[in-house]
């Protein structure tokens, strides 16, 4: 019978206060957001009164003994022995409640959680002015816990009664309205039923009971212990992501504060980056235990250790909340196009990027202008391409690794390294065919929506037929008396005249720009090839040639039907942003290609995967029909992502093997030729749409050998793959996510269409 990881055991609510005042019971959310309404509080109260139950705490031992000094505290603030896993907001609004402690709001102000009582009809009400002014009410119960103020409140509430019946409260009615308000007061000796789990589980011990018992079914991620453990072991740091957090949403705060345009940081994402930069990790799946000062190999946890690697932390912590550092990374952000939050559709795009800042500017000795155009680059192509959007944590390893390899110190290293792998994610299929495929959306959060704002900007833009400047209207300093938003230039009635209703056709990305219509034209619902002359013919044909270039106008545009028009004006949209990339190299070279045997060296990533064969099976030394299913599960995987290259005679360690043997099975003719033609005939028949305008295929000679280079485009709607065994309809998507080929069902699957088309 395996060992009891807890023990059942209660607590009067008395008793609860208590310990959490004393500090044997930490209960943190105290000092942070509280995300129940005051609604939810009273509802607790009433069921209380009522004698319902109201759920199971659990609370966690934390091994600490009683006295230990927090780690770089003074001796008056100890480690709490006991943590709350469960429970942390009911306990949270009781001791706010019983104790009159203030609590914080979403928007960090401090307020008392008032609750009032109704004793003729026993309902709890959240405190308003009405509340107040009612007789009926005692508008506070926190009064009947305060010191000295039980009686008092009594008393008040029967005077008050009285005043406003106009007469005198019989001994009866007294009695049974004090029996009452007797009832709540004794809520502090209401009997808690608490699961303590021992202090030898582990956090995916804790994770799993949590999950098992919780009604709502939240879930406990890696960053919750972790922000636990700090707050056993290192309160003050904590405390200062959290102080970090506040300070960057609260306006008006005197001196500097880490308020910015582009994002609201949590404690949890800013633990991230610290952790990266101390630990070169962004899985957190170790580094709790690292934390513990347990030692992966032995499985010793000892205090030296564990103050050895908060040390460590602390000193990362100290860079990521550095203010110069936080504000001179976003004059990145800033550098890559990108104004405002409203153009971040990926928080982890812009909190990677700026752990990647810091360990330029730590570890490799770059100035903040060094860093400057490398790190916009680098957020640019993050951003744009999804990187951080779909398993996060494994392509930022992926990133971390990478960087981990190159000589400390070496700047221009760092640098290179990013450019590298930049250049393999904007590779020119990149921007002739997966751009303008992703660009076949109508969604306004689309991140390549967002690079072309952010190349328009780059590009110093006006709006069509204006003057003002596009990176102006997306200011967030700037306060238009109007909103000017894109407008479509095909409009929807002359779209309607056309059988084109659908939505997503007519707010499509290629139909929308920013215009500032004539005073005479704002209300026209002509046709391009109507109100184009009439506004075009007075304006200067230079300016008018600028505008047709920044808004990837194609030539005679006017006159093209409806879907001509959007396929080309998706390529020149590619082209002004890859125009814009390319002026953030400053005065770097031109971008050489990434070369085949570059792209081989650098190993499989999100954009590269290796396959040693798709005919031979190099184990059994025989031809294996099996094989061919993994070509068509990788194809599959790029197309529904950002794209990639696919190399067959490759192994996994990146040795050259060829194709050799694969040519040798072939019935006839066996050369690259008829090698192409397979893997065309392959993809074909097994993939839901056709591939030739996404996929391009290649026979580089890479160290004397032969290999086949498959380039695949992102598609520009989901492809499905026909399943391994069984089935002639292909019903499997398959997605690129860090270095692996995953499989997407069910409401996963929908949510991942929706983020990356639309």
């Amino acid at each position: 019978m395996p060992p009891t990881l807890y023990r059942d055991t209660g607590y009067t609510l008395r008793h609860l206060i208590e310990n959490i005042d004393g500090g044997r019971i930490g209960l943190p959310d105290i000092q942070r957001p509280f995300v129940w309404s005051a609604a939810k509080t009273r509802d607790l109260f009433d069921s209380m009164y009522r004698g319902y139950p109201i759920g199971t705490l659990m609370f966690w031992e934390t091994g600490a003994e009683v006295g230990t000094r927090q780690i770089g505290m003074e001796a008056g603030d100890r480690s709490p022995q006991l943590l709350v896993v469960d429970g942390q907001q009911r306990l949270t609004a009781l001791f706010a409640v019983l104790t009159g402690r203030k609590i914080v709001t979403k928007s960090f102000e401090q307020i008392n959680i008032r609750i009032a009582f109704r004793p003729e009809d026993q309902t709890f009400e959240v405190t308003d002015a009405a509340i107040e002014r009612d007789a009926h009410f005692i508008p506070d119960i926190t009064a009947l816990w305060a010191d000295g103020g039980y009686k008092p409140t009594i008393r008040q509430f029967f005077q008050r009664l009285e005043q406003a019946g106009g007469q005198s409260l019989s001994d009866a009615d007294k009695d049974e309205l004090e029996e009452r308000i007797d009832r709540v007061r004794d809520l502090h000796e209401f009997r808690f039923q608490v699961v303590e789990l021992g202090a030898s589980a582990d956090e995916e011990q804790v994770a799993d009971v949590f999950v098992r018992i919780n009604s709502e079914g939240v879930k406990l991620n890696q960053s919750d212990f972790i922000l636990t453990l700090m707050s056993v072991h290192w309160e003050k740091g904590r405390r200062q992501l959290e102080d970090f957090s506040r300070a960057a949403v609260i306006a008006g705060l005197p001196g500097p504060s880490p308020r910015n345009a582009f994002v609201d940081p949590s404690p949890d994402q800013l633990l991230r980056v610290a952790v990266a930069v101390a630990f070169r990790r962004a899985r957190l799946q170790h580094v709790y235990s690292i934390l513990r000062g347990k030692d992966l190999d032995t499985g010793k946890v000892t205090a030296a250790r564990r103050q050895e690697q908060f040390d460590r932390l602390a000193e990362a912590h100290t860079k990521v909340l550095d203010l110069t550092s936080w504000h001179e990374f976003f004059q990145c952000v800033t550098a890559a196009g990108f104004r405002s939050r409203k153009m971040i559709t990926s928080a982890n795009a812009l909190l990677y990027s700026y752990t990647i800042w810091l360990i330029g500017r730590h570890d490799f000795g770059l100035t903040s202008d060094q860093l400057r155009p490398v790190i916009g680059r680098w957020f640019f192509m993050a951003h744009t391409t999804g990187r951080y959007s779909n398993s996060p944590e494994s392509q930022m390893e992926f990133d971390l690794g990478r960087l981990g390899n190159l000589p400390q110190g070496d700047g221009r290293a760092f640098a290179a390294e990013l450019d590298r792998i930049i250049a393999a994610n904007f590779t020119g299929d990149y921007w002739d065919i997966s751009l303008p495929n992703r660009l076949d959306t109508s969604s306004s959060r689309s991140p390549v929506l967002v690079a072309y704002l952010a190349a328009l900007n780059i590009l110093d833009a006006k709006m069509l037929f204006g003057d003002q400047r596009i990176r102006d209207l997306l200011d967030p300093s700037a306060k238009p008396a109007k909103t000017i938003e894109r407008d479509n230039l095909f409009h929807r009635k002359t779209l309607a005249g056309l059988g084109i209703n659908d939505r997503r056709q007519v707010n499509a990305i290629a139909n929308m720009a920013y215009v500032t219509w004539p005073a005479h034209e704002k209300l026209n619902t002509d046709a391009p090839h109507d109100y184009w002359p009439r506004i075009t013919d007075t304006m200067d044909p230079k300016v008018l040639e600028r505008q047709v270039r920044w808004h990837a106008l194609p030539v005679g545009w006017e006159q093209l039907d409806y879907p001509t028009f959007l396929e080309r004006r998706r390529r020149l949209i590619a082209q002004v942003v890859r125009e814009a990339f390319e002026t953030l190299t400053g005065q770097r070279p031109t971008y050489v290609p990434t070369t085949p045997a570059d792209m081989i060296a650098a190993g499989e990533s999100q954009s590269t995967e290796f396959k040693a064969s798709a005919r031979w099976n190099v184990h059994t030394q025989q031809a294996d029909k099996s094989l061919r299913h993994n070509i068509v599960k990788a194809v599959c995987g790029f197309l529904n992502g950002e794209g990639g290259n696919l190399f067959i005679g490759v192994a996994d360690d990146a040795t050259i093997l060829g194709i050799e043997n694969d040519l040798s099975t072939l019935e006839s003719n066996a050369s690259v030729d008829q090698y192409e033609l397979f893997v065309r005939q392959l993809l074909d028949s097994s993939l839901s749409a056709p591939t030739a305008a996404t996929v391009r295929i290649r026979f580089p000679e890479i160290s004397g050998r032969v290999v086949c280079q498959i380039s695949v485009a992102a598609a520009g709607k989901p492809v499905f793959a026909k399943p391994t065994k069984g089935g002639n309809d292909a019903t499997d998507f398959w997605v690129r996510v860090g270095n692996a080929t995953k499989q997407i069902h069910g409401d996963d699957l929908l949510h991942y269409q929706h983020e990356h088309w639309g």
